[in-house]
């Protein structure tokens, strides 16, 4: 109305109206064609304060027309109609407008005129029914004044009609224009775009950098296609960036689609308020963003908050304050804490644009909220990664206490999520439950490799003192550190190395330790422990003691699998400390220095810890499995065939490098034993012998193949077997 009231007003240039041109081409004409114009306004006019206007008083809508129309002569047609608040019938009314013509009459807010009055009683501007008789009339009379046009607006909704009077007089409206009416509506969302966008800015004049904008925008949504609804790959969604800009077209698509089903939210007035309020705080926080996205909303602001939650139940408040935006909120605390989601405020923009499209209108909780790929477009900006974006959103659901997921489709309520219940049971689970927990996990996962014996927090008096090779498993409490300083899993490693119960350990060169990340054991255990609090939460549903409905189920459950899920690569990746207890000989004196413990980094990603623990043995030479006579004769020289000992007993040598820790530690008797079996046809590393009486050796071989019995084998030093 607006819009045909500057274009047939014959005040403005046709210059200065948009489109204009355009329309006047298309129908063949060079000017704008002029009419009288009549504007009645349902609020401005009072229905029992009569206007006056130059010695007359204008007491009905009649008597408004006909003034508007023709000044005082038009005005004495209807005088007497206008004095008695009656109907003057649309003979006279066809007639009035005939001879004004051409002429437009522009009617807003009939509906909040005429609720006014009540039924059965008369005011200065008529009744009740005088006026809806006026409204017929005048309908019917516009058939007859082929120079005039009636535009007239009605509430879209009957709760925009107000009281059940209201209600009845849009009814009793809509009947009457129905029957001469042609309804205009925008006919598409890109209609509404071009709408808001004049209201609210002036024009483009920088049309290249608009340009340059949006396809900078549709490139990066090319690219990204996997992480983007299809809708952002076809051509003309470039073109809906243009027509948009600079407002995003998801922006619209909310407010539109999901906004505009509330019953207190006026589809374009609606709009046009909050993206006014939204577009000032943009501009005074000097917003650098290149379009403005669902997720540019300042939420933050008081005004804009207070403008979208008028529109909903009552209860928003702290959702918006705790999980959505602000300073205090805990998205902007999870920013702080994370650098990479800071630098693009990912979580603060991932919440605003999941509030957008939390509106609770949808009956189907199946359909409700806003899909996974829809964030993303409502987040990313040219040159930003999606998968920050996901990264947050995936944190954020551990976190946040009013938002919920199912069917890859995100949204925020005034009901808490089970993330508080979760949270509150989590408390219950003390160390002793958490670390059973974590060593169910360790026992799958160290499965196979050269170690088949696991001690998974076992106390040191429970952990044998013999031949085998063992692997112990230190608690989550005792983590490995890394450089100088307070290492507790060193200290809680070297006390059972050194004591087995209140006894000595003997063979210390038997045991290896595997020590958790002491940065990573606090996330684990918190992680732990949730995962016990949705077993809990499953178990009571399972039982029957709490009552949940399909969403929360599947929620739940999936929880729970997802839960466990990251407990199972949490403990690999905070179990990779692999350890080694070792001993040092001076070169000089032969001195036996201090323990000392090396420490190797295990690979989390490797499948099977067993196996990744057995390479790491290898690479570093902490386990032999597989010894060269060379080596064993080397041995043998440097600690055995000393101070005038020339043989020595293998079981001895077994025993003793299971025993010091200076000494090569092998992975079972058999190493050694295919060791001597390998040396006996030379005659460069040993003798052998069964046993020695006096000066004879029993069963003496030298440099003939033989399989030995290392519980009875003798090795003798070369030099001295030859002698023999």
């Amino acid at each position: 109305m607006l819009a045909v009231m500057h274009m047939v007003g014959g005040k403005a240039p046709k210059s200065d109206l948009a489109g204009i041109p355009k329309l006047l081409d298309a129908a063949g004409i060079l000017d704008l064609p002029s009419a009288k114009v009549v504007v009645l306004d349902g609020v401005a006019l009072s229905p029992s304060q009569p206007r006056r206007v130059e010695g007359h008083t204008l007491r009905t809508l009649w008597g408004e027309l006909a003034w508007q129309l023709g000044g005082a002569d038009a005005y004495a047609a209807l005088a007497e109609a206008d004095a008695t608040g009656t109907n003057p019938g649309k003979d006279r009314l066809a007639d009035l407008i005939c001879r004004a013509g051409p002429c437009v009459i522009l009617i807003d807010e009939l509906v909040a005129y005429i609720r006014q009055f009540e039924e059965g009683k008369s005011l200065s501007g008529g009744s009740y029914d005088s006026n809806l008789t006026f409204v017929q009339a005048l309908t019917e009379a516009l058939k007859a004044a082929p120079q005039a046009v009636l535009l007239a607006s009605l509430p879209e909704s009957e709760r925009e009609a107000g009281s059940a009077r209201g209600v009845a007089a849009l009814h009793a409206l809509e009947h009457y224009f129905a029957r001469i009416q042609a309804i205009w509506k925008p006919v598409s969302t890109e209609e509404s775009f071009e709408i808001v966008r004049r209201r609210l800015f002036t024009e483009i004049r920088e049309q290249d950098a608009r340009d340059a904008v949006c396809r900078a925008f549709a490139d990066w949504y090319v690219k990204h296609a996997d992480d983007l609804p299809g809708e952002t790959q076809e051509g003309r969604y470039y073109e809906r960036l243009r027509s948009a800009y600079p407002i995003h077209p998801e922006v619209f698509e909310r407010l539109y689609q999901d906004w505009s089903a509330l019953p207190n939210f006026q589809r374009t007035r609606g709009v046009l308020k909050l993206m006014a309020k939204v577009i000032h705080r943009l501009w005074q926080s000097d917003n650098k963003d290149l379009m403005i996205l669902p997720s540019s909303l300042p939420l933050y602001d008081a005004e804009v908050n207070a403008e979208l939650t008028s529109n909903l139940p009552a209860g928003w408040d702290p959702v918006l304050s705790r999980d959505v935006d602000g300073e205090n909120s805990e998205p902007a605390g999870l920013e702080t804490i994370e650098a990479r989601f800071g630098s693009v405020q990912a979580c603060r923009r991932i919440t605003r644009s999941i509030f957008l499209g939390s509106v609770p209108v949808s009956g189907n909780e199946m359909a409700r909220g806003v899909e996974t790929e829809r964030l993303i477009l409502s987040c990313v900006q040219p040159g930003q990664a999606p998968h920050v974006f996901r990264d947050a959103l995936s944190r954020l659901k551990t976190r946040l206490t009013f938002l919920t997921e199912g069917n890859n489709r995100w949204w925020l309520d005034v009901k808490p999520n089970l993330r508080r219940e979760m949270e509150d049971r989590k408390r219950r689970f003390k160390d002793p439950e958490v670390f059973d927990e974590v060593a169910d996990v360790l026992r799958k996962v160290l499965g196979g490799g050269a170690i088949s014996n696991h001690h998974i927090f076992t106390p040191a008096a429970d952990i044998p003192d013999d031949w085998e090779l063992r692997l112990v498993a230190l608690a989550p409490n005792t983590g490995w550190t890394r450089g100088a300083g307070p290492n507790p899993a060193r200290d809680a490693a070297a006390a059972i190395l050194r004591d087995r119960g209140g006894q000595p350990r003997v063979k210390q060169n038997r045991l290896l330790f595997l020590a958790a990340d002491a940065d990573q054991v606090s996330h684990l255990k918190d992680t732990v422990r949730a995962l016990l609090a949705w077993r809990s939460i499953e178990a009571d549903l399972n039982e029957t003691r709490i009552v949940l409905d399909n969403i929360q189920v599947q929620h739940v459950r999936q929880s729970k699998e997802q839960t466990r899920d990251t407990v199972s690569r949490l403990v690999r990746d905070t179990y990779k400390w692999l350890v080694a207890p070792t001993q040092t000989v001076s070169r000089k004196d032969g001195a036996v220095g201090d323990i000392e413990w090396e420490a190797q980094v295990l690979n989390p990603a490797t499948v099977g810890l067993g196996k990744e623990i057995e390479r790491v043995l290898a690479e570093n030479e902490w386990v032999i499995a597989q010894w060269a006579p060379v080596n064993l004769h080397y041995l043998l020289k440097t600690w055995f065939w000393k101070d005038g000992a020339e043989d020595v007993k293998a079981l001895d040598v077994w025993q003793k490098s299971s025993s010091y820790l200076y000494l090569p530690r092998l992975r079972n008797s058999n190493v050694m034993t295919s060791a001597i079996a390998a040396g006996a046809s030379s005659r460069d590393f040993f003798g052998l012998a069964s046993g020695k009486e006096s000066d004879r050796y029993l069963g003496f071989t030298f440099g003939q193949a033989t399989s030995p019995f290392m519980d009875v084998a003798l090795l003798i030093e070369p030099g001295k077997a030859a002698a023999y």
